[in-house]
This record gives structure tokens, C-alpha cells and sequence, in this order.
């Protein structure tokens, strides 16, 4: 009896009964392929069997064993992300909008391990070689000792990355790979597990620290099957602005250090520079007091980060106001403006809303609530904030605040660049950084001594 196909999404990963143009689950046109078993591409499509395999050996966890030791680049801000350095065997991911600067950072750091002695390897699948070299030149870099090479065929890749054998190789993407086993276009869902998969066994077998680029779909998630990120150690974002030249590297797995990790690079026409202080430079743009504009401490993974918030309130002609949020959770600015209405009584009706994080920063960490309910209410009061004043901490529903971790470290960072003062919850711990706090106990305190509003 014929086995009924299986498709699915090569934007979300879900799977469907039948092929479609649509995907009911992202929404997706022309995404849904016909998924072929990795099994069937074996001799006569057999499988394992019955058959008994060979007995594995096996170590006590109490054996003493010399841990591998880290490859640093010397970019500091990449050796971060990485959790101290690249780990021998280790499979990286590494993710983000075209034309952010994948490959140009990958190259850079490339050059930066094979300087260092290692031994290394570039494989791209979506230049020739001699467009490589171009940017090569163009960044500085054409006496790098980094053998290239251009090819799709994973079987080819796989046999010179046998005879080289080397530290780390860049398969830049892991889209453009396509293994001759698999009866399936290249990019498709079972294209791309295969190769991630054979890569990735290749880097634990032989050693080797291979890093795949991935390219991203238009709700910026990773391209392909959610499997291929289980599958990897590491999974890195590079993402920004188009209209900045900020651009961050964010670990959101990373088997071998902290997770939400980042590092902060600038585009520069010499290609990715780091960017050693980063609360300085998202800051550095900042002017006089303005009614909106408010500075939030934050933490991204174990570095302490200043940014600004910027809002804006005005009336509307519409019947409905509009709510539009750069750089932050929309969800999370609603559930502000209901509490703000609901246990301030300060309402937000008829007012339409903005909100942006400026330098194209993305914040996820709920700490940032009170700094923007006190940017909402700044720019609707029309009152601004003593530019020496950083503000955290987290809103409950009720309207109450509640302190947030590392309070140390914030303020100890708003001290380094000049703040003196802070407006943070009750019991929150910091003793010993010299700035004035100003403790508040829920947002109704926030609103009359501040603003003298509600």
C-alpha cells in the first residue's frame, strides 16, 4: 500500500495532509513542499531493521577530562556573544536579514581566527569565488591565510572538509546546500535538515567548528525547519536598522555560554567595526531635555545597556487612535495604557501613541515598563524628565511596581556616564553606586510627584 505524502511549510515548519498555496498557519504563499522520509534516499529506501548495531562505549560523569579550549577571534564583542570563544566541534547558526552584513561579518571574523593560527575554511554557495575576493579587498583582508571555495554539492563540501580538515569552516548559506541523496529542490524543508544534519555530525565526528548562515523569512525567524536550530549548539541573530548603522549580534541559544547575549557593531564603509561602549553611543545622539524622551538601564544577557525611549501623544482625527511601537512589544505598550487608564485614571482615548527605542535597539525585558509608562506620560503631560535621570522597573496589573534583577549593575552603568539620579521600585537592592534614588511604590506615587497628573 503506497504511503500517503507528507507536506509542509518551508516558512513555519507545519505540517499539512495536502499541498496548498497558502499556509493556514503563517500565512505564507507558495511555502507548502512535499516532504521526502531522509530514509527513502537510502538503498531501496530501507530502513534500520531489526538488525542489532555495535554496543557504544561509555565514560563515567565523574571522569576527569581536559575541557576544549575556546578559539578567540580578538573582536571582543563576537568572543561575547560566543560565551568566551569558538568551541572545537561545536555547529553554529547564524541568522539575519539580506544585506545586514552576514557574510561580511563572518569573513572578518574568518580572517581574524586564521591570523590567530587556525586553520580555516570559507565555503559560499551563493558567490563565486572571486566576488568573495572583491570583498575581501574592499574590507582589508585579501592576504588573509583563509582557503575558499565556491560549491552547492554537500557531498563535495563534505569530502574537501575530510581532506583539509579544518579548525572552522563558514558555509555561507546553509539555504544554497543541497545533498544529491534527497530528492528535493535546494532550500526545501528536507534540503535543509539533510545538509544540517550531515554538517553537523561532520563538526562532532572530526572536530571541526562549523558555522552555517541561515537566511531569515519576513516575520524574521530562521528559514526552515525549527528542528535545524535543535539541532545546532548556537543559534545567532544579526540584525538592525536599515537607516542606522547599529547593528547587534544576539545569542538566543548558546549550549556554551549565556543565552540573550549581545554584541553591538557599526557599519562603516571598511566594513563591521565594534563598538566598545555601547550605552555611550546610543546615547550619544541624545539632546536637551524633551518631553517623551526618557533613558531606561536595561541588561541584554550580562551587559548592563542604556537606551532611550522616545514616545509621542497626540490628538487624532480618526475614530480609532492609532497605536504604532518601534523596537518594543505592542502588546506590552497596550497593557501599559490600560493600566495607566484603568488605575491612574489618566486616559489615552482620542490620542494616538508612539513609541520608538532609539539606535534601532530592540528591548524584551519587562523592566522597561516604568520607563515607558513615564515616556507616555511625559509626552502627554508635556513635561520632560531632568536629563540626568535613568528609570526601570516592572508593572504589575494592579498597578504596583516591582523591582527587577542585577539594579546593581544599571546603575552602576548610568553612574559611568554621568546620571546622578534614578526613579526605581521600592526594595530595590543597590547599595554603593551614588546615584539619588527617587523609590516609588506604584505608578499612581510615579504620577502624582512627578507629573502632578491623575
Amino acid at each position: 500500500m503506497a504511503k500517503t505524502p507528507a507536506f509542509s511549510c518551508t516558512a513555519c515548519g507545519a505540517a499539512h495532509s495536502k499541498w496548498s498555496g497558502r499556509c493556514d498557519a503563517c500565512g505564507a504563499w507558495n511555502t507548502i513542499q512535499e516532504d521526502v522520509p531522509v530514509s527513502a534516499a537510502g538503498p531501496a529506501g530501507k530502513t534500520l531493521g531489526a538488525a542489532k548495531g555495535a554496543a557504544l562505549p561509555l565514560t563515567d560523569l565523574a571522569t576527569e577530562e581536559t575541557p576544549p579550549e575556546r578559539a578567540r577571534s580578538g573582536i571582543e564583542e563576537l568572543d561575547r556573544v560566543l560565551g568566551g570563544g569558538l568551541v572545537p566541534a561545536s555547529a553554529l547558526l547564524v541568522g539575519g536579514d539580506p544585506g545586514i552584513g552576514k557574510s561580511t561579518l563572518l569573513l572578518q571574523a574568518t580572517a581574524r581566527f586564521a591570523a590567530n593560527g587556525l586553520n580555516t575554511l570559507y565555503i559560499s554557495g551563493e558567490e563565486a569565488s572571486a566576488q568573495v575576493r572583491m570583498r575581501a579587498q574592499r574590507l582589508g583582508l585579501a592576504d588573509a591565510p583563509v582557503k575558499l571555495g565556491a560549491e552547492t554539492n554537500l557531498r563535495d563540501i563534505l569530502t574537501t572538509l575530510e581532506a583539509e580538515k579544518p579548525q572552522l569552516a563558514i558555509i555561507d548559506s546553509i539555504q544554497t546546500m543541497w545533498a544529491d541523496t534527497v530528492d528535493s529542490a535546494p532550500g526545501s524543508v528536507t534540503q535543509v535538515r539533510a545538509a544540517a544534519h550531515e554538517l553537523t555530525q561532520f563538526a562532532k565526528r572530526r572536530g571541526t567548528a562549523i558555522v552555517m548562515v541561515g537566511h531569515v523569512t519576513k516575520d524574521g525567524q530562521i528559514a526552515g525547519p525549527r528542528v535545524v536550530e535543535h539541532m545546532v549548539d548556537t543559534v545567532l541573530y544579526f540584525e538592525g536598522e536599515r537607516g542606522h548603522q547599529f547593528r547587534i549580534l544576539r545569542a538566543v541559544k548558546n549550549r556554551f555560554g549565556p543565552a540573550d547575549e549581545i554584541g553591538v557593531f557599526e557599519m562603516t564603509g571598511a566594513g563591521l567595526a565594534e563598538v566598545a561602549n555601547p550605552s555611550a553611543l546610543f546615547l550619544s545622539e541624545r539632546g536637551e531635555p524633551a518631553a517623551g524622551s526618557v533613558v531606561f538601564a536595561g541588561i541584554e544577557g550580562t551587559r548592563p545597556m542604556l537606551t532611550e525611549f522616545q514616545a509621542l501623544v497626540a490628538p487624532t482625527p480618526q475614530a480609532q487612535p492609532r497605536r504604532s511601537v518601534v523596537g518594543w512589544d505592542g502588546g506590552r505598550l497596550a497593557m501599559i495604557l490600560a493600566v495607566l487608564e484603568a488605575r491612574c485614571g489618566i486616559p489615552f482615548a482620542g490620542l494616538d501613541v508612539y513609541l520608538n527605542v532609539a539606535g534601532g535597539m530592540k528591548i524584551a525585558e519587562p523592566a522597561a515598563d516604568l520607563a515607558v509608562a513615564t515616556a507616555l506620560l511625559s509626552a502627554r503631560e508635556d513635561v520632560a524628565l531632568p536629563a540626568d535621570t535613568v528609570v526601570f522597573g516592572e508593572i504589575s496589573l494592579s498597578g504596583a511596581l516591582r523591582p527587577v534583577n542585577q539594579t546593581e549593575s544599571r546603575l552602576k552603568e548610568a553612574a559611568k556616564l554621568g546620571f546622578s539620579s534614578a526613579i526605581v521600585p521600592t526594595r530595590s537592592k543597590a547599595g554603593g553606586t551614588g546615584l539619588a534614588l527617587r523609590p516609588m511604590t506604584d505608578l499612581v506615587q510615579v504620577v502624582g510627584e512627578i507629573f502632578g497628573a491623575g
